[in-house]
């Protein structure tokens, strides 16, 4: 159950309690009892869960502190032993001897030093690698111990709702018992004679409505309708009127009848239809509890579950134990193999010494040498270098003035080309512009002269206008004379016409010349404002060339300073490489006779130690077969022990990866489970709604009926009033 689902419940009471008060219907009444019923067990299948939830937190609880005492044991453990480590080795270092006299000069073998170099690491590797297993076995215990805190919390809040919802539920329950108290105090005292005072205001409060209304209406009909009869029979209107008044009153009770009757077989069908529906919503309601027994039996099997997991764990925390003593031993062998390599450190020391000593000897000797040599040849370097800035000095001024020449000749034949470009360019723009000015002057003078003369066509044209006007005036004004003026008259009517076609054709020829005239005006201004820019455009490349002469010359005097101060240059270096020569001479002949007399004592030196190093050589390879002998044996029982160690960590992974798998499965078990609750927890709402859509429907219907009852009621006081 869910607060929801209380709160619910909760309401739908208080609903049925207020409609017990308003109006005592058995239905409310049985309402109530379906109520009480179906929270019976839900309240009992409550307190079971609250209780199984309070078992599975005390023995969490008690996994928890077995958990934190099993840790802080291991923790506790592993800092004695690593302090144990730690004065062991401190004391074995404090034992040995800084240094031992050796009487003999012996030689040490490099590869004897790295076959022990390697044995040490191949210790620390595993060493590190049982440290990191260990690492991985605490990181998986912290991460429990936060799922087991988390799970922990989220007990703690479903136990605080559970106490919220069991005092909510103490509340109701009071409540219940009160209204049940009320209720049977209301049926048996006053139950009867309240509802039926309350009914009985009702009607006489309507009765008298009715018959106020009654009244009215049988004056207005007595105006109306007894007027007309008693003028036509004056004897005879009360009965006839009597009769019309009980007609009229029998069609509307039957009306009524057969309204109130369609009215109560559709409330009965709707009241049939409620209850199947509550009869459904019972049975889903017996298979959600049903549902929810079922997800309890599997929510114990889970906990069995998880009760074996535990099991599991302990025995992964012995064999942990077990692998903890296993590494102590190693640890204690491997103590034992660094006091060794401690003893064969100290003797390498000395050896190393004494070689280091001839080898610093040999070197100092060696880096003389190499400075007479090094010398010799940055003198020979220098000489060389300086031959070839000569060279180079002369090959860069050769090719700076043949490149000053070129650049002249490409810089005067760029200028002369350039200024005959110009010269034409502008020729030609200037023959193109006054071509095309003398054609547009030729265009405008014939174009002048068709206006002129296209002028003097609309003056005669318009003269014969006027004289052909002043001839029809007179003509108007004689009247009209015979046949022939007539026919004049007409031809001098067309030739009117043909001269004004003649004139409207002359004008718009006039108007296409001047446009004509206008565009060639404004083409001729654009070109030449074009030819003005190519001009200028010529004009600011002509400057730019003669800046770029300008530069050019500039150039040429810097470089022929250049060249001037690199001769000096050469010479002195010439100087310099000549006295480096002569001294580089001198110093080469003298460390040549050093060297020669040092090379002799050295070869006496060198077959000594090879001899005194032959014999520590073949003393060293004793002591390493014997060495090598134990440390084969200890490479095998730590292989052994290492694998053993492996498999009992890969069976604990192993097991942890099954357990790990489990606990999901369970969680996403939980997960349906919960899933299925709240899809039960609707489809319970949904079963509330329908019954309260149904309970309102009943009240509709009794509403409904209490108003035909009531409209049947005043039908027959209409009746009686009438009679």
């Amino acid at each position: 159950m869910s607060r929801l689902n209380i709160k619910f419940l909760c309401v739908i009471y208080f609903t049925c309690y207020i409609f017990i008060k308003l109006d005592g219907t058995e239905y409310a009444i049985f309402l109530l009892s379906f109520f009480f019923s179906f929270l019976a067990p839900l309240i009992t299948e409550y307190d079971k869960h609250l209780g199984e939830l309070n078992g599975q937190l005390k023995y969490y609880q008690k996994q928890v502190g077995e958990m934190k005492l099993q840790l802080e044991n291991v923790i506790k453990e592993n800092e004695r032993l690593h302090s144990e480590l730690k004065d062991a080795v401190e004391k074995q270092l404090e034992a040995f001897p800084l240094g031992t006299e050796i009487g003999t000069d012996t030689y040490a073998d490099d590869e004897t030093v790295r076959n022990l170099q390697e044995q040490l690491q191949l210790a620390n590797e595993e060493k590190a690698q049982a440290v990191e297993l260990w690492q991985t076995v605490s990181q998986e215990l912290d991460r429990l111990h936060k799922l087991y805190q988390e799970h922990m919390t989220e007990a703690q809040i479903h136990v605080f709702e559970s106490q919220k919802q069991k005092d909510q539920l103490f509340d109701f329950q009071q409540l219940t018992q009160q209204l049940h108290v009320t209720n049977e105090n209301m049926e048996v005292a006053g139950g009867a004679d309240r509802m039926g005072k309350c009914r009985g205001l009702r009607t006489a409060r309507k009765l008298r409505s009715h018959r106020r209304d009654q009244k009215w209406h049988d004056k207005q009909y007595k105006k109306a309708h007894l007027g007309i009869a008693l003028k036509v029979n004056p004897f005879g209107g009360a009965s006839h009127a009597k009769e019309i008044v009980l007609e009229k009153t029998n069609q509307q009770f039957l009306k009524t009848v057969t309204e109130q009757s369609v009215m109560i077989e559709q409330l009965r069908k709707k009241l049939r239809q409620a209850k199947l529906e509550l009869r459904v919503a019972v049975a889903k309601v017996e298979e959600l509890t049903n549902a929810t027994e079922d997800l309890q039996g599997q929510m114990k099997k889970k906990e069995k579950d998880v009760v074996s997991a535990h099991g599991r764990e302990e025995a992964s925390d012995r064999r942990l134990q077990q692998l903890q003593s296993s590494i102590k031993q190693l640890e204690i062998r491997l103590c034992v193999t660094i006091q060794e390599a401690n003893q064969l450190r100290t003797e390498n020391t000395h050896l190393e010494k004494q070689t280091r000593e001839l080898q610093a000897k040999c070197n100092e000797l060696e880096k003389e040498r190499y400075e007479a040599i090094v010398r010799a040849r940055n003198s020979m370097q220098l000489l060389e270098e300086a031959h070839l800035q000569k060279s180079q000095a002369l090959l860069e001024e050769k090719q700076k003035e043949e490149d000053i020449e070129k650049m002249k000749e490409t810089v005067s034949r760029f200028v002369q080309d350039a200024t005959i470009r110009t010269k034409k360019e502008v020729a030609n723009t200037k023959k193109q512009c006054n071509i095309q000015i003398s054609q547009l002057t030729e265009e405008l003078s014939a174009l002048q002269m068709e206006c002129a003369e296209k002028q003097g066509q609309i003056e005669r044209v318009i003269k014969e206008k006027k004289a052909v006007e002043e001839e029809l005036e007179k003509i108007y004004r004689e009247g009209r004379g015979n046949e022939s003026d007539y026919r004049k008259l007409e031809e001098m009517h067309q030739r009117f016409l043909v001269s004004e076609r003649s004139k409207d054709d002359l004008q718009i020829r006039l108007t296409r010349a001047e446009n004509r005239i206008k565009q060639l005006e404004i083409d001729s201004s654009e070109e030449i404002s074009r030819y003005q820019e190519m001009i200028q455009k010529i004009q600011n490349v002509l400057e730019s060339e003669r800046e770029n002469c300008g530069l050019v010359s500039e150039q040429r005097l810097k470089l022929q300073q250049e060249n001037k101060q690199l001769r000096k240059e050469t010479e002195s270096l010439r100087k310099i490489a000549l006295e480096a020569q002569k001294k580089a001479k001198l110093k080469i002949s003298t460390m040549e006779h050093e060297f020669s007399v040092k090379e002799r004592g050295f070869e006496v030196q060198l077959r000594e130690m090879e001899d005194s190093n032959r014999n520590s050589i073949v003393e060293l390879r004793h002591l390493l077969e014997t060495q090598q002998k134990a440390a084969n044996r200890w490479k095998e029982e730590t292989k052994k022990l290492t694998e053993s160690a492996e498999i009992r960590i890969n069976n604990l992974k192993s097991e942890l990866s099954r357990q790990k798998l489990h606990t999901q499965e369970l969680l996403s078990q939980l997960e349906m489970a919960n899933e299925k609750v709240v899809e039960n927890e609707k489809l319970i709402l949904e079963h509330r709604e329908k019954a309260n859509r149904l309970q309102r429907r009943l009240s509709q219907a009794e509403e409904r009926a209490a108003s035909a009852s009531q409209q049947a009621i005043k039908a027959y006081l209409r009746l009686e009033h009438i009679i």
